[in-house]
């Protein structure tokens, strides 16, 4: 520690004496109304803390997640925001959310996901056309390689990319048409091979 230090950390020492010293002054006939103010305040913020770091267990507990039972055939997932459901896959290797859309003809990639999973979007060719809720967008084929759920794979997925603003991809008819059953029921979307 060099001089500055030593003198901040006397002077900060000073201060904070002197604070609990008129603490102590100023209350010292309500002691023990003080201490118990301070256990209820410490417990808060102990509380709190133990919260933030028990914040993803708890999410996972309270919120219901996408499973997959390779058993069964079955995706099973929960009815996320909006009233949507969101599948989670990894895209030739890499990890993907999707909202489900069976008005989708295809799998639909933004152009961000399909730069994550290799593809350049500038240089596909977009030919194709879709009717979307903001109007006609040009699309680009392109095949995906593996689509993996849980311990399910799909191999040589057809898909398109969009050339306008997307949100979230969409896994659309081109990849659901691989599943015999598609059902919802009881807030859950149902997908068994």
């Amino acid at each position: 520690m060099d001089n500055i230090d030593t003198a901040q950390l006397i002077y900060l020492s000073l201060l904070g004496g002197a604070i609990v010293f008129w603490f102590l002054v100023a209350n010292r006939g309500q002691m023990g109304k003080v201490l118990q103010g301070a256990v209820m305040w410490g417990l808060l913020f102990i509380a709190v803390i133990a919260a933030y770091g028990l914040w993803g267990d708890i999410q996972t507990t309270v919120q219901p997640r996408q499973t997959v039972s390779a058993e069964t055939g079955q995706i099973i997932l929960p009815r996320g925001a909006g009233g949507h459901y969101f599948l989670e896959a990894e895209v030739n290797g890499t990890p993907m959310r999707f909202v489900v859309d069976t008005g989708a003809t295809h799998v639909v990639l933004s152009q961000e996901d399909a730069a994550r999973i290799g593809f350049d979007p500038d240089a596909l060719t977009y030919f194709g056309t879709a009717q979307t809720a903001n109007g006609i967008v040009r699309t680009a084929p392109i095949e995906i390689d593996t689509i993996t759920i849980g311990d399910l794979t799909d191999r040589g997925v057809r898909a398109v990319v969009n050339e306008g603003d997307l949100f979230e991809s969409l896994l659309g008819m081109s990849y659901l048409e691989r599943f015999s059953n598609i059902q919802i029921a009881n807030d859950r979307l149902i997908l068994t091979r």
